[in-house]
């Protein structure tokens, strides 16, 4: 038996349990991904995870994407507008055999049981801790971590983990949530080219303060589209952290086994 034991602070998904999961059994390889931003636009990336789903996962003992999956999420009634119904598709056929999870990132922090039961994975609440082969490790999307991005974490504060907001905007007429996202990602792209990239990167007191907080020695995150193993030597020993890529001009693959972990990249030709 694997035992996931989640503990988020972030009210749109934030049941503390822990889901005893009696039918899922360790095998050999566990897969990570995160950081797809997939869109009707970029049809080579959806056609590598497609071929990732029905390729290396299906031989997987479980699998997890970590957010941003996609570009944008308004909605689960809002599958059709930006073409990813294949997605899904492949999606639950993979998780009819394989256990499969999801954490939101900040582009699909809207995500909602109708995506759940449309692609078959399990939604966990940022923050959650798993046992990996006997190492209890923190996984999350990372954008939490990003401390020093003052704009960016009142966005997290104002939309991504206030459940009333989150309602409210799933309340608006489709038309109306599509503009609207357009409109963050236009603002965010604007962000992003007027700020110290540093500032864009995970805090070093937050990455330390996690470690403590969930007594855990292994991490591992997306977000920041940094792909790196990073060490530490703590009070508690020493900790690491495993941060993924994204797949823009290759994708970014955590496996993770008895033996180790290591992060592979395959070229999406455009």
């Amino acid at each position: 038996m694997t035992i996931l034991k989640t503990n988020c602070r972030d009210s749109s998904h934030s049941q503390i349990a822990a889901i005893e999961l009696d039918d899922y059994t360790i095998a050999m390889q566990t897969y990570f991904l995160s950081d797809l931003h997939l869109k009707r636009e970029e049809p080579q990336i959806i056609e590598a995870f497609l071929q990732f789903l029905m390729g290396p996962a299906a031989n997987a003992d479980q699998v997890y994407v970590l957010g941003d999956l996609f570009e944008y999420w308004v909605g689960d009634d809002a599958v059709r507008h930006i073409g990813v119904e294949p997605v899904l598709a492949a999606m639950r056929e993979l998780s009819q055999t394989i256990p499969c999870f999801f954490i939101a990132g900040n582009r699909d922090f809207l995500v909602r049981q109708g995506f759940s039961e449309a692609s078959g994975f399990t939604i966990l609440p940022d923050e959650t801790v798993i046992d990996l082969y006997g190492t209890p490790t923190l996984i999350l999307h990372g954008d939490s971590l990003c401390t020093d991005d003052i704009k960016h974490q009142q966005f997290r504060t104002n939309f991504v983990t206030n459940k009333l907001v989150c309602d409210l905007l799933l309340g608006q007429p489709l038309k109306e949530r599509l503009k609207l996202a357009e409109q963050a990602r236009g603002q965010s792209q604007s962000n992003s080219k007027d700020m110290d990239m540093t500032i864009m990167d995970v805090s070093h007191n937050a990455v330390l303060k996690a470690f403590k907080q969930h007594s855990v020695k292994q991490m591992i995150h997306g977000h920041t589209h940094r792909q790196a193993t990073h060490a530490y030597d703590l009070d508690m020993g020493q900790t690491t952290r495993f941060v993924l890529g994204d797949w823009h001009t290759s994708s970014s693959i955590l496996t993770a086994t008895a033996d180790g972990i290591r992060i592979d990249n395959q070229p999406i030709e455009h």
